[in-house]
C-alpha cells in the first residue's frame, strides 16, 4: 500500500514514502555529564530496562520549504535541544546495575552523509541510522535525517525525519519538536520548556491513588488473571515474538468522519465513546465477550506540559461489556491512568509483558493544543520490531479516520486479526452511513509483512 504525505498518518519505516536522494544525519556532540541526576519515570524504567537494542525509537517525517539548508537545520535543532531538557539526558547503569538518568553537556555536531546502496530506498538508510543511534543508552539518543531530493525531482522540498528513542518522546512530543524546529528556522527565539524530569518528580511526590482507584485496578487485573488484556481471538504460537505485519487503512474519508461526528453529537457523546461502543459491539459479536484492551492515556493534565517533550503517555485498561456504557468505560480508563502506576502495579510485578497483549490507541490530532501547518505533510513513523501482541492505533484528522494495526506474522493471526479489523472497519462505516446512502469508500485489506532482511548500514 503506497502511503503518501499529506494526511498526518501513522505508518512505519518499512512502508513510508520518502523521496529518493542524498541522505544526511545530524545530532549534537556529547561532551560528558554535568553531574545532575534525575528520577527515572515508571514507563522509562520499563522501556530502557529491556536493554540497548535497535527499533526502540519513534519518529516524525515532514517536508521543509525549498532552499532550507543543512546548516540552518543544524542551528535550529540545536535551539530545539536547548529548549527541551529530556533531549539533554541519557541513561546509564550504576555499579549496582540500577538504571540512572543524567544530564548531558551537548555541543554542536556535524553532518554525516550516508550512501544509498543500489536497490535500496532512502527509508532503508534512515532506518539503519535510527537503529544505530536512537537507542535507549545512546548519548544523545535522538537524531535528525534530511533527504535532499535528486535534481529534477517533481518535489524539490527537502524531507526531514526527526527520530528519538521512545524514552524521551511520545507522538505529541514529536509534533512539538517539529513546530519548534519550524519556529527556530523562521528566526524565533525558543524559551526553555517545562522539563519532563520535573513531571516525573511531581508524579513521584503525588499522594497515593484513592482507595477506589486501587480497588478498581485490582478488579481489572484480577479479571485477567493478573495479566494485561490479550487479543480475544487466536494468534497462533506467540510464546516468542514474530516478525510484524502492519496494516494501514483509511477507514473514513472527510465526509464519513463528518457523518460519524454528527452521530456522536446527536447521541450526546464524544467521538471516542461512539467508536468504543462500535468496537464493543464487534467484540461481542465475534467473541461473545466485551472489549478489554490496554488503553494509552496522556498525563499532561497541567497546561505547562503541553509544549514539553517527554514520555507523557502511560497505560490504563479499557473495559466495556455493553456498548451503551462506552462513555463510562472511557472515563474509567482515563481515571485509572491518572495516578502513578508503579505502586499500583507492584503486586503484579509492574506492568506484565503478556504474550498476545492487546492495545487500542485513539489520537484525534484536531484536539491537540499543538498544531502545525498542513504544508509540512506530517507522517508519524514507527520502527520495525518483532511482536507477540496486537496494537491498534486510530488516527483522526481533518482528512478522516485512519487505522494502523501491528500483529505477529503467523497464519492464525493474519486470519483472526484481519477478520477483526475488517469487522471494525465495516461497523464504523455502517455507523457513519446515513440511511439510504451508498458508501463507496474502498475497504480492501493491505497486509504488508516487514522484510526479514536488515538493510546494510
Amino acid at each position: 500500500m503506497r502511503l503518501d504525505y499529506g494526511a498526518m498518518r501513522l505508518t512505519n519505516i518499512a512502508q513510508m514514502v520518502l523521496p529518493h536522494g542524498q541522505v544526511h544525519s545530524y545530532a549534537p556532540e556529547a561532551r560528558g555529564f554535568t553531574g545532575r541526576e534525575f528520577l527515572v519515570s515508571f514507563d522509562q524504567s520499563r522501556h530502557v530496562g529491556e536493554g540497548d537494542r535497535p527499533g526502540s525509537w519513534m519518529a516524525l517525517a515532514a517536508r521543509l520549504p525549498v532552499g532550507t539548508t543543512l546548516d540552518a537545520i543544524a542551528d535550529a535543532w540545536q535551539c530545539v535541544v536547548a529548549r527541551h531538557g529530556t533531549l539533554r539526558t541519557a541513561f546509564t547503569r550504576n555499579d549496582q546495575g540500577e538504571l540512572t538518568l543524567h544530564e548531558l553537556t551537548l555541543g554542536p555536531g556535524s553532518w554525516l552523509t550516508h550512501d544509498v546502496p543500489e536497490g535500496s530506498a532512502t527509508r532503508d538508510v534512515v532506518r539503519a541510522v535510527f537503529d544505530t543511534w536512537c537507542r535507549p543508552f545512546a548519548q544523545p539518543s535522538h537524531r535528525v535525517c534530511v533527504i535532499q531530493p535528486d535534481a529534477g525531482d517533481a518535489d524539490p522540498r527537502p524531507a526531514i525525519v526527526i527520530g528519538s528513542d521512545h524514552s524521551h518522546v511520545d507522538m505529541w512530543s514529536l509534533l512539538v519538536l517539529l513546530r519548534d524546529l519550524a519556529d527556530a528556522l523562521a528566526g524565533a527565539e525558543l524559551a526553555p520548556a517545562a522539563a519532563f524530569a520535573e513531571h516525573t518528580a511531581v508524579l513521584a511526590a503525588q499522594a497515593e491513588a484513592p482507595q477506589d482507584v486501587r480497588e478498581r485496578w485490582s478488579e481489572v487485573m484480577d479479571a485477567g488473571g493478573g495479566l494485561m488484556p490479550v487479543f480475544p481471538l487466536p494468534l497462533g504460537d506467540v510464546s516468542r515474538a514474530h516478525h510484524e505485519v502492519v496494516e494501514v487503512r483509511d477507514v473514513l474519508d472527510r465526509a464519513g468522519l463528518e457523518r460519524l461526528s454528527a452521530r456522536a453529537d446527536a447521541a450526546g457523546v464524544r467521538l471516542i465513546s461512539l467508536a468504543v461502543g462500535v468496537l464493543t459491539e464487534v467484540s461481542l459479536a465475534m467473541t461473545g465477550t466485551g472489549l478489554r484492551a490496554v488503553f494509552p492515556v496522556h498525563s499532561r493534565h497541567d497546561a505547562k506540559w503541553h509544549d514539553s517533550a517527554g514520555w507523557y503517555i502511560t497505560n490504563a485498561v479499557l473495559s466495556c461489556d455493553d456498548p451503551s456504557g462506552a462513555t463510562a468505560a472511557v472515563k474509567d480508563a482515563i481515571r485509572l491512568g491518572s495516578y502513578p502506576l508503579a505502586p499500583i502495579l507492584a503486586p503484579y510485578g509492574g506492568m506484565p509483558a503478556t504474550p498476545g497483549m492487546f492495545a487500542v490507541s485513539w489520537l484525534d490530532t484536531r484536539r491537540l493544543p499543538v498544531q502545525v501547518s498542513p504544508d509540512f505533510e506530517v507522517q508519524y513513523v514507527s520502527a520495525v520490531v518483532p511482536t507477540d501482541g496486537v496494537m491498534i492505533w486510530f488516527i483522526v484528522n481533518e482528512q478522516g479516520v485512519h487505522l494502523r494495526c501491528r500483529y505477529p506474522d503467523t497464519p492464525v493471526a493474519r486470519e483472526s486479526v484481519g477478520t477483526w479489523i475488517d469487522s471494525v472497519q465495516s461497523a464504523l462505516r455502517d455507523t457513519a452511513t446515513v440511511p439510504g446512502d451508498t458508501d463507496t469508500e474502498a475497504g480492501a485489506r493491505h497486509p504488508t509483512p516487514v522484510p526479514e532482511r536488515v538493510p546494510p548500514r
